[in-house]
């Protein structure tokens, strides 16, 4: 993979409380398509699990999915919910309350 990696492109949205669009991300990684998308959120859930297994908030909360208002898609509420973080209530406010998480983490550092 060229260009930064996928850890310290969140990791920077952390520290400044910023979001991306899972297709920026995909650019900002410059992950070859067709399905560039798809092997993003292949990515994005593999640091779900590991974030989940050391107790930190989501990083891939910080992607939001072109519709939704800002929330990420539904693969990450899927993953959430099977990882049982999330039981697949309030998304809103589930991802609210994880952003607020994963900000004070960054802040913290």
């Amino acid at each position: 993979m060229t260009g930064r990696d996928l850890i310290e492109i969140l990791d920077d949205l952390a520290a400044s409380e910023g979001m991306i669009s899972y297709g920026a991300l995909a650019q900002a990684l410059a992950i070859p398509g067709p399905g560039s998308i798809a092997k993003l959120t292949t990515q994005l859930e593999v640091l779900m699990v590991e974030d989940a297994a050391n107790g930190h908030p989501f990083r891939a909360v910080l992607c939001r999915a072109k519709t939704g208002n800002g929330l990420p898609a539904k693969g990450f509420f899927d993953v959430a919910i099977r990882l049982g973080r999330f039981d697949g209530g309030d998304e809103a406010g589930f991802v609210s309350a994880e952003r607020a998480a994963i900000f004070k983490r960054a802040a913290s550092r």
